[in-house]
Parts: structure tokens; sequence; C-alpha cells
């Protein structure tokens, strides 16, 4: 068993199909970084560029063909709705003064937040949540209200 220009070929497409899979984090390339292993591995026992093509081709097919159940559910995955998705709809009272380059701080429930919006709220005016964003409410003002 000795190494030839086609192990070595074998060996640098794993390396190329392995990058590239990191960069993408995708499942785009997994299957040939398999594939191109299990031909090198086939390059020590046989000079044969076809058998070892073969050998690329099988493995890379059967682990396609293995994970696309996996890739299938994970694609078609909902996002888990949280807790703060129920705070949508809600009124907050704004603590610190919001400006569209700004955030500024809302209390909801006794709980502060960040607060961001696409227009000026003042110190106590009331907003509705219309999103959440990790610790982060986006809130607009409620009609008919100003600051209080």
């Amino acid at each position: 068993m000795v190494f030839s220009p086609l192990s070595l070929l074998w060996l640098g497409l794993a390396i190329v199909f392995g990058v590239l899979e990191a960069v993408t984090v995708a499942l785009v390339s997994i299957w040939f970084v398999l594939g191109a292993v299990a031909a090198l591995i086939a390059s020590l026992f046989t000079s044969s560029f076809l058998a070892q093509f073969f050998v690329f081709v099988l493995v890379s097919g059967a682990a396609l063909a293995v994970s696309w159940p996996l890739m299938k559910k994970r694609r078609n995955a909902r996002p888990v709705p949280t807790n703060a998705d129920l705070n949508v709809g809600r009124t907050a009272t704004i603590i610190e003064p919001v400006t569209p380059n700004q955030p500024g701080r809302a209390r909801l429930d006794g709980v502060d937040w960040t607060a961001r919006s696409s227009v000026a709220l003042e110190k106590g005016q009331l907003c509705t949540v219309i999103s959440v964003d990790g610790a982060t409410l986006t809130v607009e003002p409620m009609p008919g209200t100003a600051a209080v």
C-alpha cells in the first residue's frame, strides 16, 4: 500500500469538500467528503481510477440516501414559539425615551425590556408590543396616547 497521485487527488478533494462544508454549514458537500475519503482508502488497494470513482459515487450516494430524511425533517422544521411571543399585542409603558435611532426601555408586567420603535416615544407613554427579538421589544405608540 503506497500513496499514488490518485491518492493525493482524493485527499485533496476530501479537504476541498470539507472546507466547503465548513464554510457553508448547510450540508451541501459532507457526502462528498465521505465519498472522497472512501475513494482515498480504495486508492491504497487498487490503482484503477474507475474502481476508485465507483467507490466515491457509491459512498457519496449512500451517505446522501441515509441523511436525506434527516435533512428533509430539518428543512421543514417550524420554529418553536417561546413565551416571549405571548407578549406581542400587549401594552407596555416607556420608562426611558425611545427614538428611531436610539433604543430605550419599556416596562411590561413589571419587567424592564430594551425597546425599539420606528417613531419617538416619550417616558410614560403607552405602547403596543409588535414583536419580540431576544430581550428587545419592538413597539409602536398606542393610538391617542401621549406621555403621562
